[in-house]
């Protein structure tokens, strides 16, 4: 068992993914202590981010909305490809998880504010 995690883990693309998770993981860390020691503390920090929450939520129905067209491109591009209906049928199944996803995430920022 141990032999087959190492493999796993050694495999080229887990590897990539890991990398990057750690890159993304190392700037949020670096964003929030620069933010932090630009501010002045953390409760300023935190006052910052609550009196720019709205630009945030505009950065982020922008990012959405970049999603969704590089989705459909990608979605004309694969049914083109793999027109079965059980394509189409993990499609959905896919979309439906995406939109639930963020609307939790959304949801839970929202109630957070509240």
């Amino acid at each position: 068992m141990n032999a087959a995690w190492l493999r796993w883990l050694c495999n080229r693309r887990v590897a990539r993914a890991l990398l990057w998770t750690a890159l993304l993981m190392a700037a949020a860390l670096a964003a929030n202590v620069a933010g932090i020691y630009f501010v002045g503390s953390i409760s300023g920090w935190e006052q910052w981010l609550d009196e720019f929450s709205g630009f945030f939520l505009l950065w982020r129905l922008c990012l959405y909305g970049a999603t969704a067209y590089g989705w459909r491109w990608m979605r004309g591009r694969l049914l083109a490809r793999q027109p079965d209906v059980a394509t189409r049928h993990r499609l959905i199944r896919t979309e439906i998880a995406a939109v639930l996803a963020l609307v939790t995430l959304e949801g839970s920022l929202l109630m957070q504010n509240m």
